[in-house]
């Protein structure tokens, strides 16, 4: 049974240290603009920041999965993203070297605030997961939505370095009520926590592989949105319809992801749920090429939004149950690592594809969601020889 206050005090947590993470982006690019260093400048400082969300996964899933005390590697890591995000910003006009690595050192401590805080889930939630889950979810798609519009309006109201600080103080304050969370210390220190060790457990377990190369080849197509939306609104004449898009498909995501939380899906193979919300996925953006208007376009977008919140509490659900001891941390921070990876290919796919025009490119985002779904299928149908270590928490 949860502690009572453990999962409001878990979600809390979550949604600041994501909404800084989500914010950063934006508020990183608007102060280095402010300060004259340009757009280039600008997006090799973002690049910094981000790239280690994905090279660093693994190692950061080792080191949790390997650390005795847990709780303080990740109020280092809140702390370590908010001072190396902060330090970006500071340094970027005196010394743009040292600012590079400001920003790399937030990017490493980022997989401890995406995947790594839902891999402690499993044991802050206790009978309450499936709840505790949609929460999670809930936090990903809230930051989603508030962090760049809270970066943008700090940023036009007292200055872009001024944003900078407000979501520095979310990931402190984020590590801050961290503290109170009752995370227990490891005892087991004897089984070799080796980074990419959790790739083997993947393969033997069908269905976690199933739904890792499912969520992950649906991403490509969705990290193309962006493009997708621009190219929309460019072709009704309306420049506002590509922020009301990207909004209508988060909101979607937040409305079932809260839905979710509230009454998951107890009945159904959360792998199957994910299988059939990627495939799901594909029918409002195979249908977006046929309607015209602001109101059919905005309404398939948060269907499409809509779809995705249980579908990513689902893949919470099948990560956890399936995750061995020994690589649990490492399986959830490689997860999603693979997804920022897989979304970053997708912009850029759908930058070079932009002379293809917005048809184009959707039709390639429902055929992505179908080829994820297929083969999500396919792996689960496989089968591989048991898998020898324990699934049960540490």
């Amino acid at each position: 049974m949860a502690v009572p206050g453990v999962l409001a005090r878990y979600t809390t947590v979550a949604a600041l240290a994501r909404l800084a993470d989500e914010g950063s982006r934006v508020a990183l690019l608007l102060h280095v603009l402010a300060t004259g260093r340009g757009a280039a400048f600008g997006g090799l400082l973002i690049a910094a920041l981000m790239v280690p969300h994905v090279l660093a996964a693994p190692l950061a899933g080792a080191l949790a999965d390997g650390v005795r005390r847990r709780r303080l590697l990740y109020v280092a890591g809140l702390l370590g993203y908010a001072a190396g995000f902060s330090g970006a910003a500071l340094l970027a006009r005196p010394v743009p070297a040292a600012a590079f690595a400001a920003a790399v050192l937030a990017g490493c401590c980022a997989p401890l605030l995406i995947g790594g805080l839902s891999s402690l889930l499993g044991e802050l939630a206790g009978d309450r997961l499936p709840r505790a889950f949609g929460l999670d979810a809930t936090s990903y798609s809230l930051a989603g939505i508030v962090g760049p519009a809270l970066a943008a309006v700090v940023a036009g109201w007292a200055g872009a370095l001024w944003a900078v600080a407000v979501l520095a103080a979310s990931c402190v304050l984020a590590a801050v009520i961290l503290v109170s969370l009752p995370v227990p210390d490891r005892r087991d220190r004897s089984r070799t926590r080796r980074p990419g060790g959790a790739l083997p457990a993947i393969w033997r377990r069908p269905p976690l592989v199933a739904v890792t190369v499912a969520s992950t080849v649906s991403q490509l197509g969705l990290g193309a949105l962006p493009i997708v939306a621009a190219l929309l609104a460019a072709g009704l004449g309306d420049p506002t319809l590509t922020g009301l898009t990207l909004s209508a498909f988060a909101a979607g995501n937040l409305v079932s992801s809260l839905a979710y939380a509230r009454r998951p899906l107890r009945g159904a193979r959360p792998e199957v749920v994910v299988l059939a919300g990627v495939l799901a996925e594909a029918v409002p953006f195979a249908l977006l090429p046929a309607v015209d208007g602001r109101g059919a376009t905005l309404a398939l977008f948060a269907a499409a939004g809509l779809i995705n919140g249980p579908l990513f509490a689902s893949l919470l659900v099948v990560r956890d149950r399936e995750a061995p001891a020994a690589v649990r941390t490492q399986i959830f921070t490689i997860g999603a690592g693979l997804k920022v990876t897989a979304a970053a290919a997708g912009v850029a796919l759908a930058g070079l594809a932009t002379g293809r025009g917005a048809a184009f490119l959707l039709f390639a985002v429902a055929a992505g969601q179908v080829l994820a779904g297929g083969a999500g299928a396919a792996l689960l149908r496989m089968r591989r020889p048991a898998p020898r270590e324990s699934p049960a928490h540490p």
